[in-house]
């Protein structure tokens, strides 16, 4: 097999999971890992901005990560992402990674002030030396970290040979074809934007990791087969209908990873917590919406995934 295979697929970003008293529980961590598993994910990405990251301690994250593995980690592929706003701290998360065996780590760049791309490089290849025997992959999501991964940054990184691609969030598709012929060889490109998955695999990207894979990971499974079989008109309303639940999902006062969260409550029966302050959790009056979503997605499923 390809040693690139493992990351081709459906691979749902992580949600953190909270206790009753908004701690991070490593049990309900345990119980989405094996639900997810059990749903034919091709892997996990334990860490990202679906798992809250940037609002989380080191230790919190350390416990996620120490969680996922023990409960799924020779089930599937786990990405860990580790990029914290400093490098000693990403590389102390990188370390911690690779001593757990997980197969790949992801890092942003680091945010909030703009750093030249040299900078860039550096903080990356940092991360990587820390986790000298795993995989390494970037994290391009440009419209959250306020910096854009370039064309000529990427070929730069490609001189590490850890680097084996892209997480690439942007919305522009076209941003997936420059990454994939950048990268040649042994390289594999994931879409982000849940709403242009199709759109991502049809111009290159090897497989996706996205956010709301996690509420509907059925739905995101069977489109993944039909891309597989070139089958992208039948595709093509199973996006349609993907992209009105994901704007459902965005609608209410509450955050989405909100949302999120209770719709796996009332459809699956996985507890998950609300979400990490600031994110504002869910209001009185979103229930309403939340419960409509909910039943969508049932709908949704049934009709395309039955």
């Amino acid at each position: 097999m390809n040693r690139l295979e493992k990351y081709c697929g459906v691979i749902p970003a992580f949600y953190a999971c909270y206790d009753d008293a908004g701690k991070v529980s490593a049990e309900r961590t345990k119980k989405l890992a094996r639900h997810l598993v059990k749903k034919g994910v091709k892997g996990l990405y334990v860490g990202g901005s679906s798992g809250e990251c940037i609002y989380l301690e080191k230790e919190e994250r350390m416990l996620i990560l120490e969680a996922v593995m023990e409960e799924v980690g020779d089930e599937c592929t786990i990405i860990a992402h580790v990029a914290c706003n400093n490098t000693e701290e990403s590389c102390e998360l990188a370390a911690h990674a690779e001593s757990l065996g997980v197969d790949a780590i992801a890092a942003i760049p680091p945010i909030y002030f703009r750093l030249p791309d040299y900078a860039i490089a550096q903080y990356w290849n940092d991360i990587s030396a820390a986790a000298p025997h795993t995989d390494f992959i970037i994290y391009n999501i440009p419209q959250l970290a306020g910096v854009a991964l370039s064309v000529s940054l990427f070929k730069e990184m490609r001189r590490n040979p850890r680097v084996i691609g892209v997480k690439n969030s942007s919305m522009p598709a076209q941003d997936i074809q420059g990454f994939v012929d950048a990268g040649g060889e042994n390289c594999v490109v994931f879409n982000g934007p849940d709403e242009q998955f199709i759109a991502g695999r049809a111009i290159g990207a090897k497989g996706g990791i996205g956010g709301t894979y996690g509420a509907m990971p059925e739905l995101f499974l069977k489109m993944d087969e039909l891309v597989r079989n070139g089958e992208f008109v039948k595709a093509q309303p199973i996006q349609h209908e993907v992209n009105g639940i994901i704007a459902d999902l965005c609608s209410c006062r509450g955050n989405m990873y909100a949302v999120i969260k209770k719709v796996l409550e009332i459809n699956e029966g996985v507890l998950c917590g609300s979400v990490h302050r600031p994110m504002p959790g869910l209001a009185a009056q979103d229930m309403e919406k939340v419960q409509a979503v909910a039943a969508r997605i049932r709908t949704a499923i049934g009709k395309y995934c039955g």
